[in-house]
């Protein structure tokens, strides 16, 4: 629901001696490709030279057909050649300068593999899908500062939501911390198709998109009961449609309100128009004006079932959130990383694990993971799939101490994480699974479908919780420094101010079995007296 429209902002007014520095993002929609480009400075400050929008019906072929036609595939190419010779002009031919994502219509497409190597074999340019986990953290990331810079926002819970034509997001924030997230399979264009399979009277439209929209919303509201004082920041193009024709003065660079009574009253106008009339009068692309009765009436239904008069909008996009991931060059990581342990401790609460232990043996196994660098030869990213493998170890003897650690791997990889990828909510679950017990083997096949650079990761982050879950052997958290040594083939963990270390030997001879198969090296503690 965007126009070829150029827009220009800074976020910094400070000058600097060095240049901007020309970038792009391009967001692979349902029904149309965006792009948006901008020029970052060196303080990190973002100004939008220029947006573009071309409609292309992916989501079309892939909800009602389940693959991406061939003719959708060329309209694509011709598409990205078109912003690819924009982009030249921009000065935009660096990779790094560049970040192309896709959404589920991509996703979801059975020959998405395909649809990826013929647009990189046309236009060299590198698609990414990218998973609900991914626009999750897109979406924090970008309206996080716009949340704290709004007074009324930045302590209130405030739910942000946007209805796409394949799912809608839904992040739940206060104070800066995210206390649900997660995107239903239900969208805009994905209730289309779905009437259209159904080839429903036009006079029981509304009522079958209300029952399947309500069906969700009961959902969504058994994770967000309504409260009082809660906001809505509803994003998507469709929702900034409807508040530029109903808030005639608003300004959209500025936080709108859009009373729900005065949205429900423009839904049920456009429900009542064909795409055909919607695109005659309002100037619309025939996709958007397909999909603008079905997203409106997901916005109006949520407000009423959050019990809201009114939702916030704002000009924020996927596009936006890129740029600023851009721009901070992974400056907020850590404050993102504080979220997804949230997240966990969140979840290992639910499963009353022994939160003490879980979190010291997190703590120990960071410190292991940072003094054994040289060994695993890991990246940073497997610290923190570590740390969460080890604050949910032992939440599987909710259910049962006999074989516990099964169990731990099937609760995590069926709860929500918040942040996390289903590849890393896989890694998480295995490294907790293999904490204790039998070493990975090839008959596990959970284990034996990753390839090999995730195997040997799960193996050597395994071996290392082990460790850090021995030297917490008493659950009383009483080693809390350690120095780790290499001496004759052997890894030496020196502890200082420790009286006895037997309780803790005889654990790491039980559990150190694995680091050894793994690295080839026994573990040995030794004292260091005061």
């Amino acid at each position: 629901m965007e126009t070829d429209s150029v827009e220009s902002t800074a976020r910094s007014d400070s000058a600097s001696a060095e240049p901007m520095k020309p970038v792009a993002v391009i967001d692979i929609g349902t029904s149309s490709i965006r792009m948006a480009i901008a020029e970052i400075g060196p303080t990190g400050e973002v100004r939008i030279l220029e947006r573009l929008s071309q409609a292309v019906n992916l989501g079309k072929d892939t909800f009602t057909k389940g693959r991406i036609e061939k003719t959708t595939i060329e309209e694509c190419v011709r598409v990205l050649k078109s912003y690819r010779r924009l982009l030249s002009e921009y000065q935009v031919v660096d990779p790094e300068q560049m970040r192309v994502v896709a959404t589920s219509a991509v996703r979801e497409a059975d020959n998405r593999l395909a649809f990826l190597d013929r647009v990189y074999i046309a236009t060299g340019i590198e698609i990414e899908p990218i998973d609900e986990a991914e626009v999750n953290r897109v979406t924090y990331l970008g309206v996080q500062p716009f949340l704290a810079a709004v007074p009324s926002l930045a302590t209130a819970k405030t739910v942000i939501t946007e209805v796409g034509g394949g799912s809608t997001e839904i992040l739940l924030v206060q104070n800066g911390e995210v206390i649900y997230a997660h995107t239903y399979r239900l969208g805009s264009l994905r209730l289309r198709e779905t009437l259209e399979a159904f080839r429903a009277p036009e006079i029981r439209v509304r009522s079958i998109m209300e029952n399947q929209i309500g069906r969700t919303m009961e959902q969504i509201v058994q994770h967000v009961p309504p409260e009082e004082g809660m906001e809505i920041v509803a994003l998507g193009g469709d929702v900034r449609f409807a508040a530029s024709q109903v808030l005639p003065n608003w300004n959209p660079d500025d936080l709108g309100t859009l009373p729900v009574s005065m949205l429900e009253q423009f839904t049920d106008e456009m429900l009542a128009l064909s795409p055909d009339e919607i695109v005659h009068r309002y100037h619309l692309a025939f996709p958007d004006a397909e999909t603008l009765g079905p997203a409106l009436l997901t916005n109006v239904l949520l407000a009423r079932a959050l019990r809201r008069n009114h939702v916030l909008v704002t000009k924020f996009t996927l596009r936006d959130g890129l740029l600023q991931h851009m721009a901070v060059r992974g400056s907020s990581n850590d404050e993102f990383n504080n979220q997804i342990i949230r997240s966990a401790v969140t979840l290992s609460r639910r499963f009353e694990v022994d939160e003490p232990h879980a979190r010291h043996v997190g703590e120990l196994s960071k410190l292991l993971f940072q003094q054994l660098r040289e060994d695993h030869e890991l990246d940073d990213r497997y610290e923190l799939v570590l740390y969460l493998a080890a604050i949910l170890h032992e939440i599987g003897q909710y259910v049962s101490n006999r074989g516990y650690h099964k169990h731990s791997m099937y609760l995590i990889l069926n709860s929500e994480l918040f942040g996390l990828s289903k590849k890393d909510v896989t890694l998480v679950a295995l490294v907790a699974r293999y904490h204790r017990r039998a070493s990975p083997k090839p008959t596990h096949q959970m284990y034996m479908g990753l390839e090999r650079e995730y195997r040997i990761a799960v193996a050597k982050l395994a071996a290392i919780l082990r460790v850090a879950d021995a030297l917490d052997r008493s659950h009383s958290q009483r080693i809390q420094e350690l120095k780790c040594e290499h001496e004759e083939g052997r890894l030496i963990i020196s502890i200082p101010h420790a009286d006895d270390l037997s309780l803790e030997q005889l654990a790491l001879k039980q559990k150190g079995t694995l680091f050894d198969e793994i690295f080839g090296k026994q573990v040995m503690l030794r004292r260091i007296r005061a």
